[in-house]
């Protein structure tokens, strides 16, 4: 199995839920970025000392990140080799492309998986350096996704 490299949270007070995560379980976090895709502008946070890294998102309304229904755990990011195949991959295994960025000019998919009420998030690799350089100055290079091999279990 591969290890993910970050889980997210999207949320409607970003100081507030990295207040909360620093305050209870000491995590420490790189100063907030302001970003935007497609209409929507949104906030985002990486915790240091990573992987596994926290990522905490705020979004508005109507965005991937929208959170009016409530904070929640969003998804599982993993580093893909070849995003095409593994998004035809997760797609074919049962976690269909909720939401694809790549139109937008950004290489990552989110894929549902209903049984964890959740998604899989592929990152292409390729953008590794510039995640390391932003978030992480120095950390070592992190494994793309391994997808079992045929017949193996799923």
């Amino acid at each position: 199995m591969s290890p993910f490299y970050h889980l997210c949270f999207v949320v409607t007070d970003l100081e507030q839920a990295t207040a909360d995560l620093s305050h209870t379980v000491g995590v420490s976090w790189s100063p907030v970025r302001s970003g935007r895709l497609g209409e929507w502008d949104y906030r985002i946070v990486f915790s240091t000392g990573g992987p596994p890294f926290f990522e905490i998102i705020q979004g508005p309304p109507g965005s991937p990140w929208d959170a009016t229904a409530g904070p929640r755990f969003d998804h599982l990011g993993y580093w893909s080799a070849d995003l095409p195949r593994d998004q035809q991959h997760l797609s074919e295994q049962g976690a269909p492309t909720e939401f694809d960025a790549c139109p937008y000019g950004s290489r990552f998919t989110y894929h549902r998986l209903d049984s964890i009420g959740a998604r899989i998030e592929l990152v292409d690799a390729a953008g590794q350096a510039a995640f390391l350089d932003a978030w992480n100055p120095g950390g070592p290079p992190m494994p793309p996704l391994a997808r079992p091999e045929p017949g193996g279990e799923r």
